[in-house]
């Protein structure tokens, strides 16, 4: 699949946008699709014409979309340069740099004179300068040789190629003449048409693309310059399509070439709508879509994440397959080319040397020891080290590294999807409306229901300990009380004929423990004690002083040694808010939330907690379960949320 506009597409779109000049800049955008592509789009308005967008993908692409990305809610600061620069300023010209991938919009706003110059050949760049091309604002800060693209200098355009709309058969004999190369990369790097155009030319010629310049007689150099002539001739009755190979877009181009004789096409009305069916509906792909009217879940984030980066891994596939295959379509060349490279290498030529003896070279690298040059529309990084089927496995194994990283993220998608469907939300169900409890007489103290039914009270302080012992302790029942001062006293009402088992004597004791002075200070155990009724006294021994809420306690003591604290608040069923040890609250309760030793006081966890019985039952939940009244189930001192239960 193409990756980027040619220089003769460069030139079929600059023709086609030259309507734009004396158009408004409005807005300026900078977009970025969630990978490494980004899109600079220019809101325009032309009188009698209205408002259009024209977009540019650095280093690969540039028209007038009818389908533009969503803006950002917040601009990127390069957009708000290029808006202080060049909004509300009209266009007086656009134009290509001789034939290269190179395209300059000057704006004049007032008297001030400014430009952008996109750069559309890898890596790509847009430059935002003055009149006197002193760069402003540079998209990527780079240095290259013998070119700096920064803010404060001078721009200078690369190094160009002939022009092939204006070379002479007189240029083209030299430029064959100064060759050491087969005549398709000669057309498709000295005269800057790329590797398709060439091709084409030479099969219009009908010359061997594969001859050497050297061996041209004068009579295949003038044919050759007649191919040239036809084939860029065909400008001037454009015929903009996508071209499809097993209904997979291959590429785009302004007019007809025989090479895609058999194949499908799409036509269009103008080049420009090509361009942004084929280049921006890859950018539409790769977007991440954001939904504004409400906030994506992390599993949903995750999905999306997952979904961009299989796209990624299938696209990076695809091309480095693409140029193991080029390697091996072009072995003769790049074979002849990296032997060459060698010895020259050999011989004591320098990087550079080799660089500027050999056109087709674009790039070279001599820590790695590579040579890049362009094949097939696509730039390949070669090892002079290794042969030509060496190099294409380098390509092939990567394609296979990340074919396992394809599977791992196809597999990881799956389960992502399963726990989103288990996650979905069911409709909650209509509940009745709660009803505000009818007052009972244990309300005003502490109180739960053990995992049996009992009903167990506490004192809140000293006024209520003495209070539950004086009226409500009775022979049948069981006085509890902590070994750390501080604690309520507890009450285990026994029923008549009711047997008391060891889970009512341990969530009683749990109860006596987290609601003393030990929740207070931090800590997760305590002991305590229970005993008979008739064992609780509050008449001293002679001398002593028993103060208020403090009783006198004779006979044996059952201890019960290290009782670990732990309350939970719950709703029942039938909407009652309880509260108490874990195990009798989970035996009660459709809505569980365990609390222990924390950092939150008493009024913050009491909101949270409302907070989170509100999202499940509505607000109307606020009538049994306010946060006043959570509070009054909670322990002294601060607390967490452990967890929430069924």
């Amino acid at each position: 699949m193409k990756q980027a506009m040619t220089s003769i597409d460069v030139a079929m779109i600059v023709s086609e946008l030259q309507h734009l000049v004396g158009s408004r800049i409005e807005k300026i955008y900078k977009t970025d699709t969630g990978t490494d592509i980004e899109q600079i789009r220019l809101n325009l308005y032309l009188f009698g014409e209205g408002r259009s967008d024209l977009v540019t993908t650095p280093g690969a692409c540039v028209y007038l979309t009818a389908h533009p990305l969503p803006s950002p809610k917040t601009p990127a600061m390069f957009a708000m340069t290029l808006r202080k620069y060049l909004s509300h300023g009209r266009i007086v010209s656009i134009e290509q740099y001789d034939f290269d991938r190179i395209i300059e919009i000057k704006t004049m706003r007032g008297e001030v004179e400014n430009g952008l110059i996109l750069e559309l050949f890898p890596p790509g760049n847009v430059i935002l300068v003055n009149h006197e091309h002193k760069i402003i604002l540079p998209l990527h800060p780079v240095t290259f040789r013998g070119r700096r693209i920064r803010s404060g200098e001078i721009y200078k355009l690369p190094d160009m190629q002939s022009n092939p709309t204006e070379i002479t058969k007189e240029g083209l004999s030299d430029i064959f003449s100064e060759s050491d190369t087969d005549l398709v990369k000669t057309l498709a790097t000295r005269l800057n048409m790329g590797g398709v155009i060439a091709e084409e030319v030479c099969s219009h010629s009908g010359i061997d693309k594969n001859v050497g310049c050297q061996d041209l007689s004068d009579e295949m150099v003038e044919t050759v310059y007649s191919g040239i002539a036809h084939v860029f001739g065909q400008m001037a009755n454009s015929k903009p399509h996508i071209t499809y190979k097993d209904e997979n877009k291959i590429d785009v181009l302004p007019f007809e070439i025989s090479r895609y004789t058999d194949h499908t096409k799409r036509y269009f009305n103008t080049f420009s709508e090509a361009l942004d069916e084929f280049f921006g509906a890859v950018v539409k792909e790769q977007a991440i879509e954001k939904k504004p009217e409400r906030k994506q879940n992390p599993l949903e984030h995750r999905l999306t994440q997952q979904e961009n980066a299989i796209r990624k891994f299938e696209r990076n596939k695809s091309d480095l397959n693409a140029k193991a295959e080029a390697v091996y379509t072009h072995y003769q060349p790049v074979d002849e080319l990296l032997g060459l490279v060698r010895q020259e290498l050999a011989d004591g030529r320098t990087w550079d040397e080799i660089r500027a003896e050999h056109s087709e070279i674009k790039r070279t690298d001599p820590r790695n020891r590579t040579i890049t040059i362009e094949l097939d529309g696509m730039d390949l990084p070669l090892d002079t080290g290794k042969n030509v089927p060496q190099n294409a496995q380098v390509f092939y194994d990567r394609s296979k590294k990340i074919s396992s990283k394809l599977n791992g993220a196809v597999h990881a998608i799956e389960n992502t999807r399963e726990l989103l469907k288990e996650r979905v939300k069911k409709p909650k169900a209509k509940m009745p409306a709660p009803k505000r409890p009818k007052p009972r007489w244990y309300d005003q103290y502490r109180w739960f229901r053990t995992s049996d039914g009992l009903l167990v009270i506490g004192g809140r302080g000293a006024t209520s300990n003495e209070e539950i012992v004086k009226k409500y302790l009775e022979k049948r029942d069981i006085f509890m009380h902590s070994q750390t001062p501080g604690a309520p006293v507890t009450i285990i009402k026994v029923d008549k004929g009711a047997e008391v088992s060891k889970q009512t004597i341990a969530e009683a004791a749990q109860f006596a423990i987290s609601y003393s002075s030990i929740w207070k200070s931090g800590q997760y155990t305590g002991d305590c004690y229970w005993v008979n009724p008739d064992q609780v006294s509050k008449t001293p021994e002679h001398g002593e002083f028993v103060s208020k809420g403090a009783f006198i306690i004779r006979g044996t003591r059952n201890y019960l040694k290290d009782v670990s604290v732990g309350i939970a608040i719950g709703i029942t069923s039938d909407l009652h808010l309880v509260g108490g040890p874990v195990s009798a609250v989970s035996n009660q309760a459709e809505n569980v939330i365990e609390i222990v030793p924390g950092r939150f006081n008493q009024n913050d966890i009491a909101k949270k907690i409302y907070r989170i019985f509100s999202d499940a039952f509505g607000r109307s939940i606020k009538v049994v379960a306010s946060p006043d009244q959570i509070a009054k189930f909670l322990p002294p001192g601060e607390s967490d949320i452990k967890s929430k239960g069924k």
